[in-house]
């Protein structure tokens, strides 16, 4: 829908429309005005209406409806403007429920009175010249560029309008809000949290009782009630307590307590703190399942596959940490998303977790598992020449510590055949050469 300046003198015409006289065309025949009283009072309340709201839309939408206004020297046109649009759009509102119902004049009313509620709230959120970084509770804000009117302010739960208005994000939890609202923000940044409290709530949902926090919201304090009067009570599975609809807004994610009890991973509904928390938390490999809950493992197949893949990863490092080619191609960097796989086999992410319930981990760990073992035994003559050969049978292929049919001396690092290993009733031959050599050593170098 297009709107074009309209010349003052039509606008005059529309404004005034009892004191048009002969001179406008389309008049009353005889070239006279009909009076107030002789008109209908039905059809006097609709066009007084349809007056004022073309005085709105003269006011509202004969310039560029997108562009800022020139604030006048201490606000006083401003504010006159506003009131005449707060009035205008009351108006329009009666307007839309007097007019029939799907009607065009309906739909196009409708459309004004969107732009005119825009235009209300661009005169009342002047553009200012707001710093482009601010800090708060913990929070540092950075001032958004996006035109987007898709987001909605954390602190006031309305849209952001981001053609018209200022508005911040928190580069460290993304809490949004409008430039008006940060002043009144009462949260602190959740990546404190997690900076100081990297753990999880690992029981499932530990209600406390609404009673026990005296029927108020557990974050702002809000009073709240199960049956909805003042505020909603909406608990979070997280966290166990109950939250006002503010703090809450039924968001989901994946509970770790229940990932790691019951490997159930069906998004809960949680609070917005939780939700952040859960978030930012969710790369991090702060669940360690042998101690919280061992018996997993014999449950979860899954769970075992991924772990001997991650133990044959560990034996790899040594020969890729050593090897200028693997330095070259950065073959460990394939795993830079998952860090914690070249530094230990036992603990996970609740990522990884949620990956391996769905079979992404398996296959893109096997993969990557394939390429390592193809640079070490057939790509690379130098890891090559680190293999092992069988000490007991001295038969058989180069031997490597990850393959699946190899058993490795956990004293000496030696690798040789499982079957060999286990069916040998003698010590580890590597073992027994270091024994003797130190009972041979002058007792000047034991010493030393």
């Amino acid at each position: 829908m297009e709107y074009h300046e309209r010349p003052a003198s039509f606008r005059q015409a529309r404004l005034n429309p009892f004191d048009r006289g002969e001179e406008e065309e389309g008049g009353p025949p005889g070239g006279k005005t009909p009076s107030r009283d002789e008109l209908r009072p039905e059809l006097f309340s609709f066009e007084s209406r349809s007056q004022s709201l073309d005085r709105a839309m003269d006011l509202g939408l004969a310039e560029d409806h997108f562009s800022r206004p020139v604030v006048p020297v201490q606000g006083s046109f401003v504010a006159s403007d506003i009131e005449q649009l707060k009035m205008a759009i009351e108006e329009c509102k009666r307007l839309i429920l007097e007019l029939p119902e799907h009607s065009e004049r309906q739909k196009d009313t409708v459309v004004k009175l969107i732009h005119l509620r825009l235009k209300l709230q661009e005169l009342k959120d002047p553009e200012e010249d707001e710093p482009n970084l601010r800090v708060l509770l913990e929070h540092r804000f950075s001032k958004e560029k996006s035109k987007s009117v898709k987001q909605t302010c954390d602190k006031c739960s309305t849209i952001i309008w981001g053609l018209i208005q200022t508005w911040y994000t928190c580069t460290g939890c993304y809490y949004r809000c409008h430039s008006k609202c940060l002043n009144l923000i009462n949260k602190p940044c959740v990546r404190s949290k997690v900076s100081h409290q990297s753990e999880y709530e690992l029981s499932i949902c530990p209600e406390i009782g609404l009673d026990r926090q005296d029927y108020r919201c557990a974050e702002c304090r809000t009073p709240v009630s199960l049956r909805g009067v003042p505020s909603e009570a909406r608990q979070c599975d997280y966290t166990g307590q109950y939250y006002c609809s503010t703090c809450h807004w039924n968001d989901t994610a994946v509970i770790p307590a229940r990932a790691i009890h019951n490997w159930e991973f069906e998004p809960r509904k949680v609070c917005r703190s939780s939700m952040r928390y859960l978030a930012l938390m969710i790369p991090r490999p702060v669940l360690k399942l042998r101690e919280v809950n061992p018996l997993l493992f014999n449950f979860v197949e899954e769970l075992v596959e991924i772990r001997k893949l991650r133990q044959d990863i560990l034996l790899m490092k040594p020969y890729f940490i050593t090897c200028k080619e693997a330095m070259e191609a950065r073959l460990l960097l394939q795993l830079h998303d998952r860090q914690h796989f070249v530094e230990n086999n036992d603990m996970y992410s609740l990522q990884d977790l949620i990956d391996i319930f769905s079979g992404r981990l398996s296959c893109s760990l096997t993969e990557i598992h394939t390429t390592f073992a193809k640079h070490i035994k057939l790509d690379c003559d130098r890891c090559q020449a680190k293999g092992f050969v069988c000490e007991l049978c001295k038969e058989g292929d180069i031997l490597f510590p990850f393959d699946s049919h190899t058993s490795v001396c956990h004293d000496c690092s030696a690798v040789f055949h499982r079957d060999c290993f286990y069916d040998n009733s003698t010590t580890c031959p590597k073992c027994s050469r270091m024994t003797e050599r130190k009972h041979d050593e002058p007792p000047d170098l034991k010493d030393n």
